[in-house]
């Protein structure tokens, strides 16, 4: 497929994210508060006891730094990129439609087999950003990473999105470098350890992938 020239890429992204996105918005704000009501839920009523999740050499040669906030943060604005990217609705309901799949199994596994992240032995008062997460979000959910699936998820549809409208390979290297970011926040931050990382990644990409494949195959000239 040849990417789209009707006009600069970056003229396409701004009519891009000016359609319909008062739904986008509203959906995507949402999806966010369903999500994390259930999250919350399943952090302080896990089925059985956690089990604390082991470190590797890689979790030990991560140093903490705060300058791994911005990145974890940043999630939640790049998660919601390709619906606020996309002008096809069908393509943004069946984003939302597998991105919600992926969720709801994360989820169910932290229920049945919950973990969480070993103490790391710091005083969280030298890293004030990070002691936020550490307030909100206990340790706990931890494996796989939903951090880390949502983020993967995210990039494989951006990739595809840049694709389609001829963005500047540097822009497509941006994408995957903030996502690369994002994985490394979650162990540079001791919210996930290595182990975490791995199966949120393998997660993130076996639905990254089938979401869009589905989502190509069901879109007029495979555009979204």
């Amino acid at each position: 497929m040849h990417p789209s020239h009707e006009s600069p890429w970056y003229r396409q992204i701004a009519a891009r994210m000016y359609t319909v996105w008062p739904l986008k918005a509203l959906g995507t704000a949402a999806f966010m508060m369903l999500f994390f009501s259930a999250y919350f839920a399943v952090l302080r009523n896990p089925l059985f006891p956690v089990t604390v999740m082991p470190l590797t050499w890689l979790d030990r040669a991560i140093p903490i730094t705060s300058l791994a906030f911005p990145f974890y943060a940043s999630l939640w604005v790049y998660a919601s990129l390709p619906v606020a990217f996309m002008k096809d609705i069908r393509a943004m309901l069946r984003f939302g439609a597998w991105m919600a799949a992926m969720c709801l199994l994360c989820l169910g596994i932290f229920w049945l087999l919950p973990t969480g992240v070993p103490s790391a032995g710091v005083d969280w008062r030298l890293y004030p950003e990070m002691a936020v997460i550490k307030d909100v979000d206990a340790g706990g959910n931890a494996c796989p990473s939903l951090h880390v699936a949502s983020a993967l998820f995210a990039a494989i549809w951006l990739a595809r999105i840049f694709e389609q409208i001829g963005t500047p390979a540097a822009v497509r290297w941006l994408n995957w470098l903030h996502c690369l970011a994002i994985l490394w926040s979650t162990v540079a931050t001791r919210q996930h350890v290595v182990l975490d990382v791995l199966a949120g990644a393998t997660v993130g990409l076996l639905f990254g992938l089938a979401g869009l494949r589905h989502t190509l195959q069901r879109t007029p000239e495979q555009k979204i």
